[in-house]
């Protein structure tokens, strides 16, 4: 298991590889908002000199990673692979599927499990019923843990210490008029989770967005994923709306027990990120 008080590399370090670094920040520079880029494009985005981009970019061809029509550059299904390859060996997330649809058809919501990595929340299973949010979200996609229901609740896994220092590293922005971005008060609301077992973010993300989040914890005890609902805020009574964070929450825990029961019978290896220092 990483050490989440441990640094992440840094440059200098015996041990860093400054080319794979710069070439792993190519192939993550194209994204939704930038799926194709010129040459100066990417270099502006990862911060290299036009001759650094440029070799990057050329050896990404050659290795079939990128493709060109000789102005911008785009990245080819072979990328796949690589998150592939981590997919393959989580089982948990594979497990989890059934449970998240089950879920998904019970509530007539989306339902997500995330692991932490670094300051961010990354995706590891998705069921989604329609589209609530003005960006698309899939297996891999990343969120500031900050801002997430399941980030909070991913947080509340760690100690009072862990927290603080993720926190110290995040980029603390508001992204909608209601994000926390005060480390005190985040600190407060990520402990209150941990107290609770819970945790509810509202329209801190995106505004119009609400999600319910829970931990998923391991035979152990340690929070090893999280799984979430995400829901339209505000359009029902402030009655109604107890009501159905109730069933959602009650919903969610039962989800989990049952994911913990699946790791009691089946050998799962959790589902491996980067920990908290990662990123």
């Amino acid at each position: 298991m990483d050490d989440p008080s441990a640094k992440p590399a840094e440059v200098g370090d015996d041990h860093f590889v400054q080319s794979l670094a710069r070439g792993l920040a190519a192939i993550r520079a194209f994204d939704a908002d930038d799926p194709a880029m010129t040459l100066s494009e990417v270099a502006r985005k990862t911060g290299m000199s036009r001759a650094a981009a440029r070799r990057f970019l050329l050896t990404l061809i050659d290795l079939g990673y990128l493709r060109t029509d000789g102005r911008e550059f785009q990245l080819t299904a072979k990328v796949l692979e690589l998150g592939y390859a981590y997919l393959s060996g989580q089982s948990l997330p594979r497990l989890a599927t059934p449970v998240l649809e089950e879920l998904s058809a019970e509530l007539g919501e989306s339902v997500s499990m995330a692991v932490l990595d670094g300051t961010d929340i990354v995706y590891v299973a998705r069921v989604h019923t329609r589209r609530i949010m003005s960006v698309s979200i899939a297996v891999g996609t990343r969120f500031p843990a900050y801002a997430t229901s399941m980030g909070r609740v991913l947080l509340a896994g760690l100690t009072e210490t862990q927290i603080g220092a993720v926190l110290a590293r995040s980029d603390l922005r508001k992204l909608t008029p209601r994000t926390t971005t005060d480390p005190a008060a985040l600190l407060d609301a990520i402990l209150a989770v941990a107290r609770d077992g819970w945790a509810s973010v509202d329209q801190e993300l995106e505004p119009g967005l609400r999600s319910i989040a829970v931990p998923v914890r391991n035979p152990a005890g340690a929070v090893v994923a999280a799984i979430n609902v995400s829901l339209s805020a505000g359009l029902l009574p402030p009655e109604d709306d107890v009501e159905r964070t109730t069933r959602i929450r009650s919903a969610l825990l039962s989800a989990a027990d049952r994911l913990l029961d699946i790791q009691r019978t089946v050998a799962v290896p959790p589902p491996m990120s980067g920990g908290p220092f990662a990123s």
